[in-house]
C-alpha cells in the first residue's frame, strides 16, 4: 500500500508508485494523501485533503485486501502524517519504506518544518529504510551538521536509528570521477550500494521510483541487500529508458523491459517516440535526483 500525492506528470506520487510497483509484478493499493500541482519541471502549489479522507481510503481496502509492504511518500501536512501513522501503528510487522523528497518548493516554512517534525516523530519509529538524497537526508536528520564534508550514509544512518528507522538508503553520494554512489547503511555501517555515471540530466520521479520498487521487492519476502540491490539496477534502467514527455524533466521508463528491441522495432515500423510528443533522453542519465 502506497500513501502518497498525486501527481498528475505520472512521474511521481501514487502514478508513480503504480507504475513502478506493477512493473515488478506486484499488486499497488494507491492511497492518495494530497494532490500536488504540479508540470515536469517544478511544483507549484498543493491541495490538501482531510486527514480522515486519507485514512479512510486506507482502511476500506485493509479490511479486505491482507498488504505485505508499505511505501510512503509525500503527505502533504502534519495531520496527514498523524493519521498516517495511526495507521501504520496497527500493522507493525509490515515492512515500511519511507522516502523523503526535497520540500524546498513550499512557501510557508512553518508548515514545513512542522511535516519534518511530525515525519520525524511519528513515522520514522515505524520505518524499515528511509530513503533520499544526500543532501535532503542531512537536512532531515543533521540540521546541525557543520562539517566541510558531507556526512557518511552511516552517519545518517545513526541519526535515522535515534528516532527509531533501522536503514537508510543515501542515493547522490559525490565520488570522483564524475559518478555518484547510492549506500544502503545501518548504524553499524554500510551494506549494499551502487555506483552509477552522472550525468547533467535531471529527472523527475527517480527516488519515487527506487523507494516504490524496493517496498515492492519487500513485499514478495526478499532479503532487504538482495532487495536494495535489485531496486536499484532497476532504477538505473528505467532512466537509461527515460524520455520527456514535456518541456521539463527526464521521466523513467518503468516498463523499458517491455519494449522490443530497437532493431523490432523498425521491422514492425514503430512510431518514431518523437512522432507521438515523447522525446528520447539524451545520452544515458544514471544520476538519481
Amino acid at each position: 500500500m502506497s500513501f502518497n500525492a498525486s501527481d498528475a506528470t505520472g512521474a511521481g506520487g501514487v502514478a508513480g508508485d503504480i507504475a513502478t510497483i506493477a512493473a515488478m509484478g506486484a499488486h499497488a493499493l494507491p492511497v492518495v494523501a494530497t494532490i500536488v500541482m504540479r508540470d515536469t519541471a517544478e511544483v507549484f502549489e498543493q491541495v490538501t485533503l482531510e486527514a480522515e479522507a486519507v485514512t479512510e481510503q486506507a482502511r476500506g481496502v485493509l479490511e479486505d485486501v491482507t498488504i505485505s509492504a508499505w511505501k510512503v511518500g509525500f503527505l502533504g501536512n502534519a495531520e496527514t502524517v498523524g493519521a498516517v501513522a495511526e495507521v501504520l501503528s496497527d500493522y507493525p510487522d509490515v515492512p515500511l519504506v519511507t522516502y523523503l523528497p526535497t520540500l524546498s518548493w513550499m512557501d510557508d516554512e512553518d508548515e514545513a518544518l512542522a511535516y519534518l517534525d511530525a515525519l520525524r516523530e511519528l513515522v520514522l519509529p515505524q520505518t524499515e529504510v528511509l530513503v533520499g538524497n544526500q543532501k535532503t537526508l542531512t537536512d532531515f536528520l543533521l540540521p546541525e551538521w557543520d562539517a566541510e564534508r558531507p556526512p557518511s550514509a552511516r552517519e545518517l544512518a545513526v541519526a535515522a536509528g535515534e528516532h527509531g528507522a533501522s536503514y537508510v538508503l543515501v542515493t547522490g553520494v559525490q565520488l570522483p570521477n564524475n559518478q555518484v554512489d547510492n549506500v544502503l547503511a545501518s548504524p553499524q555501517g554500510a551494506i549494499t550500494g551502487e555506483k552509477f555515471e552522472r550525468f547533467d540530466t535531471s529527472f523527475i520521479g527517480a527516488g519515487e521510483t527506487l523507494s516504490a520498487a524496493l517496498a515492492a521487492l519487500l513485499a514478495t519476502g526478499q532479503e532487504l541487500h538482495l532487495a536494495v540491490s535489485e531496486a536499484l539496477a532497476f532504477l538505473d534502467q528505467s532512466l537509461d529508458a527515460g524520455f520527456r514527455p514535456g518541456m521539463g524533466n527526464v521521466v523513467p521508463d518503468r516498463f523499458f523491459w517491455a519494449l522490443p528491441p530497437e532493431d523490432e522495432e523498425g521491422e514492425e515500423g514503430a512510431e518514431d517516440p518523437m512522432a507521438v510528443g515523447l522525446e528520447p533522453a539524451p545520452g544515458k542519465p544514471r544520476s538519481i535526483h
